[in-house]
C-alpha cells in the first residue's frame, strides 16, 4: 500500500475532532496520523491483500464470537493511541472490560485507546520498516501481542510486551497465546 505523509503543522493544527471530521468527509480515503501529527494518506490494497485481510478478520471474529472475550475491529477502525497517533491496524481486538469502560461517544468515534492485539498484513507495496515501526508503536502504547504478517518474505514477526521481536519463517499457524486464549490462525494459504 503506497502512503504519502504530509506535514501541515506549520499551517494548521488539526485537533482530534477536526481530524475525525476530515476522515468522515473523505470516506474514500484512508488517513492515519503519526505521533508528530503528520497526516498519512494510504491507498487501497490490491485484491490478494484484501482477500487475506478478509480471511484473517473472519477467523478472528469467529473465534471471538465463541470466546466472548472482547471486540474485533477491521482495518477501517481508527484508534487514538496514548502517544497521540491515530492508527488503523488491519485487524485489532480489545478486551471486553476495556471496551465497556468507554462511553458511547468514545465507542462511536476513533477508539481512545490502544488495542490489546493487532495484525498488520504487508501488501506488495508496503515498506517493511514502516510496518515494523508501527508494530513497535503499538507495543510501546499498550498492545500486548502484535503480528506483522509478511507474505512477500514468507515471514511473521511477533511483537510482545517486554520481549524482543520473534521472527517465524513460513509458519503454518499462529497462536493467540494468553492474550487470545485458544485462538489459532491458520496461515498456510498465504505462502
Amino acid at each position: 500500500m503506497n502512503t504519502i505523509t504530509l506535514n501541515f503543522n506549520s499551517v494548521i493544527d488539526l485537533d482530534d475532532e477536526q481530524f475525525y471530521q476530515l476522515c468522515q468527509s473523505n470516506p474514500k480515503l484512508k488517513f492515519e496520523r503519526n505521533a508528530n501529527k503528520e497526516l498519512i494518506i494510504m491507498s487501497p490494497t490490491g485484491g490478494i491483500t484484501g482477500k487475506y485481510n478478509s480471511d484473517i478478520n473472519t477467523d478472528l471474529n469467529l473465534w471471538n464470537r465463541k470466546a466472548k472475550l472482547g471486540i474485533v475491529f477491521d482495518s477501517s477502525t481508527g484508534f487514538k493511541l496514548p502517544n497521540g497517533a491515530d492508527r488503523s491496524p488491519d485487524a485489532a481486538w480489545i478486551a471486553l472490560e476495556k471496551w465497556n469502560q468507554l462511553t458511547i461517544d468514545q465507542q462511536e468515534k476513533f477508539v481512545p485507546l490502544c488495542p490489546d492485539f493487532v495484525i498488520e498484513l504487508r501488501s506488495i507495496s508496503d515498506n517493511l520498516i514502516t510496518l515494523q515501526d508501527k508494530l513497535k508503536e503499538y507495543i510501546d502504547n499498550g498492545t500486548r501481542l502484535g503480528w506483522l504478517i509478511n507474505p512477500k518474505d514468507k515471514q511473521v514477526e511477533i511483537y510482545r510486551q517486554g520481549r524482543p521481536k520473534e521472527i517465524l519463517n513460513q509458519p503454518s499457524s499462529l497462536s493467540g497465546e494468553n492474550v487470545l486464549p485458544n485462538f489459532i490462525l491458520n496461515i498456510e494459504s498465504l505462502w
